[in-house]
Formats: C-alpha cells, sequence, structure tokens
C-alpha cells in the first residue's frame, strides 16, 4: 500500500490511529518521512492540515481516522474541502466499525450503519477497501483520480481484518512509573467511598471496572465512557455541576484529552465544580489502537491545566507515593476546585485484562441510582 501512494504521489498523511487501521498506522509511522506524516489531535485537525498541504503542492493527501471520528471532520469536510467551497481533493481512508455485515460493541453499531450514507449525503464518492494486493491498487488508484476530477475528498471505507494485525506489540517502557491499573488502584483507594468516577474511552474503562471487581465493588458510583473519545472531562464536569455533594473524578488518557483541548479551560473555569479532579494518565502513546506516538508525549498536560486556570500541585507525578500525596494535598485543601493531577504511566496492559461485557442501558440506569 505504502509503494502504491507513492506511486500515485500522495505524499502527505495525517490523522488519528485507529484498531482497525493499525497495521497500516504503525507502517507509516515507522517508514514515512516524519515531515510529511502528522497524529493529529483530532480529525478535524488532520483533514486542515491535509488541505493546506494540498493547496500549497497540488498532491492529494490522505486523511486516516475511525468512522467515530466522522463527526469531528465533517466540519471541514463540508465548509472548506467541498466542491461548492474550495475544493480541495484528498483521500479519507476510515475504519468501519460497527459493520453491519459483522458484530461490533453497541457504540459502534449506529456509526457503522451510518458511514456509507454520511459519505453518500456529503457528496463524497466511497468504495470498501479491497482485501487484496491488486484489489487496494484499484482503489487507491480510483481515488486519487476520482479526487482530482471531483475537485473534492473521496472515502475508502475498511472493514474488519483488512489493514489490522491480529494482535497489537506489546511495549518495553520504564517499569519505575506506575502502570494505568496500579494508578486507577489508587485513586479508587485513596479518594471517598462514595466519589463518583468517570473513565476515558479505551483501556481506563476497562481498568475501572476490572478494579472495582477485584476489590468486590459494584459500579454504579461510575460512569463508562465506551465512547465519544475527547469528550470525558465534559461529562465528569457536567455531573460534577449536578452533584455538588459528591467528589467526581475524571479519569483520561492523553490522547483522548489532546483530541478536545478546549475543554480545560471551559472546565477550570466552572468555579461551581469545586467538587471536580481531573486526572491525565499519559503514556505518550496511542496505545489502544496499536501504541503510535501522542503529541503528549513531548508536552506538560500539567503546565496546560495550570494556565487554563486549574488548581493544580508542582509537578508531574510519577509514582504512587506522589499520587497519595496529591490526592491528601487535595482532601485537605482549603482551596476549590477544580483541580488537576498529570500521572506520567507506562505503557502497556497485563494480558490477562478482561474484555469490557456490560449491558450499556443497564450501566445507565444503575449509575446513581
Amino acid at each position: 500500500m505504502e509503494q502504491t501512494l507513492r506511486k500515485l504521489s500522495v505524499t502527505f498523511i495525517s490523522g488519528v490511529p485507529d484498531t482497525l487501521l493499525n497495521d497500516f498506522c504503525l507502517h507509516i509511522e515507522n517508514n514515512w518521512d516524519n515531515n510529511y506524516h502528522v497524529i493529529a489531535a483530532n480529525e478535524g485537525n488532520a483533514v486542515g492540515l491535509a488541505a493546506g498541504h494540498q493547496m500549497a503542492t497540488g498532491d492529494v493527501p490522505l486523511v486516516y481516522m475511525q468512522n467515530s471520528g466522522i463527526g469531528n471532520a465533517m466540519n471541514p469536510l463540508i465548509s472548506l474541502t467541498h466542491p461548492s467551497v474550495y475544493g480541495v481533493p484528498m483521500i479519507l481512508l476510515i475504519g468501519w466499525r460497527g459493520n453491519p455485515e459483522g458484530k461490533d460493541h453497541p457504540q459502534h453499531t449506529k456509526q457503522g450503519i451510518l458511514s456509507p450514507i454520511l459519505m453518500e449525503d456529503v457528496d463524497i464518492p466511497w468504495r470498501k477497501l479491497s482485501n487484496s494486493d491488486n484489489g487496494v491498487e484499484a482503489d487507491l488508484t480510483w481515488a486519487v483520480q476520482t479526487a482530482k476530477a471531483n475537485n473534492g475528498p473521496v472515502a475508502l471505507i475498511v472493514p474488519k481484518g483488512v489493514l489490522e494485525r491480529g494482535e497489537k506489540s506489546g511495549f518495553e517502557d520504564d517499569l519505575k512509573l506506575m502502570s494505568r491499573e496500579e494508578a486507577i488502584h489508587v485513586l479508587v483507594k485513596e479518594m471517598q467511598s462514595d466519589t463518583i468516577f468517570v473513565a476515558s474511552t479505551g483501556r481506563a474503562t476497562r481498568e475501572l471496572y476490572e478494579v472495582r471487581r477485584l476489590r468486590g465493588e459494584g459500579h454504579s458510583n461510575d460512569f463508562l465512557n465506551v465512547g465519544a473519545m475527547g469528550h470525558t472531562s465534559s461529562i465528569a464536569a457536567g455531573i460534577a455541576i449536578g452533584r455538588p455533594e459528591r467528589s467526581v473524578v475524571c479519569i483520561d488518557g492523553d490522547a483522548a484529552a489532546l483530541m478536545h483541548l478546549g475543554a480545560f479551560p471551559v472546565n477550570a473555569q466552572l468555579k461551581q465544580c469545586k467538587n471536580f479532579l481531573h486526572i491525565v494518565l499519559n503514556n505518550g502513546v496511542h496505545e489502544s489502537v496499536g501504541g503510535q506516538n501522542s503529541a503528549t508525549a513531548n508536552i506538560s498536560l500539567h503546565e496546560i491545566a495550570k494556565t487554563s486556570g486549574y488548581k493544580v500541585g508542582n509537578k508531574q507525578v510519577t509514582s504512587v507515593e506522589d499520587l497519595v500525596a496529591e490526592i491528601e494535598s487535595i482532601k485537605k485543601s482549603d482551596s476549590q476546585g477544580p483541580y488537576f493531577i498529570e500521572v506520567l504511566i507506562r505503557k502497556g496492559m497485563r494480558p490477562d485484562m478482561p474484555i469490557l461485557k456490560f449491558d450499556l442501558q443497564e450501566h445507565r440506569q444503575a449509575f446513581l441510582s
């Protein structure tokens, strides 16, 4: 696929990694010129980058995403790249979660049905990507030619098993740092027993659910945000406004927090959320979709939170002892939140971590009941 893209003069690639595209994403991360491959904060960001590069060079770029990210991409796709506006050709490579031909989690079902419909509704020609080398080359050739002819985006929608590895590789990392599961254990143990926890999309939800099981506790004080990546802290802040008598802890991921970083100053200025603690567990990668690097590996979310107006400690947290001390300091503080802690964690998850299986509607009814 890489060689076909080069042959077709596709020089710029950007996007947000997806499990169904992880073989492609990992290969591009390791083999494409880093100056011309950008892992974006969100899908709209990727479309903007691609549009700018296309207008500067004339080359057709490629933007990759999971279909759940179509919503983030829709604004620039319609109001910037559409043929009736600036007419910017590009290829959208979209992982097809919730494909009606197979089974998937409930949060992907509707998006899977709508993905082809949305493309058609906004005048984006699309094809299902073939599962053969010759078919892929033909599909990419069609995509580049059609994008140029139409002066607009085209989409290649990718079913499960075409561009993904069966198993993700493990990680070698600094074992001095906590794992995500260890950090969640500390949070649940050290916070008050009636604290409301809101966990971010991906492995944080799985691990919070497992921590409760290991502790012999129920899940009625937890909201597991299995979709809506990047919006977990906003959900948690809304809960904090609605339940001011309870402590509310958001367990966020670094790449998820980066996706909609504008939530930081909005949350921080909610002085009515004196009961709100925003925790970001930062391992510097998009771990659950293959381990591609995130821009958060090179920045301090601690400093961004401080500048945004959150109450923060003196530094990023790197140990169990420091995390416990930060929580104790918040519990004893005379000042009021919203509070923020960035916890640097190591990559990876224990191999026997159970798959998250629960009924979403039952969980919604049980939450805070």
